[in-house]
C-alpha cells in the first residue's frame, strides 16, 4: 500500500511540475486568440437580434449558427475560414 501511495504522489508531483511550465509559452499566443474573438463579438451583435438577457435570438436566420456569447459556432462549415 505504501508503494502504491508513494508512486501516485511521485506521478502527481511530476505532472504538477510540468503543468506549471507550459502556461508561460501559451501566454505569448493568447493575445492573438483574444483579438480574433473580440473581432467576432464586435461584428456579430450589430447584425443579430438579441434577447433581453443578451444572448442571440435563435428564431432569426442570421443567429442560427452562433454560440450563446455571440461568437460564430465553428462546428458549421460556413463559419470555418
Amino acid at each position: 500500500m505504501k508503494n502504491l501511495l508513494t508512486s501516485l504522489l511521485f506521478v502527481f508531483g511530476i505532472g504538477a511540475a510540468t503543468a506549471q511550465a507550459t502556461p508561460a509559452a501559451a501566454t505569448q499566443t493568447a493575445p492573438a486568440k483574444q483579438v480574433k474573438k473580440s473581432e467576432a463579438k464586435a461584428v456579430a451583435p450589430a447584425a443579430v437580434k438579441l434577447k433581453k438577457d443578451g444572448t442571440p435570438d435563435k428564431r432569426y436566420k442570421n443567429a442560427k449558427m452562433l454560440k450563446k456569447d455571440g461568437t460564430p459556432d465553428m462546428r458549421y462549415k460556413a463559419n470555418k475560414k
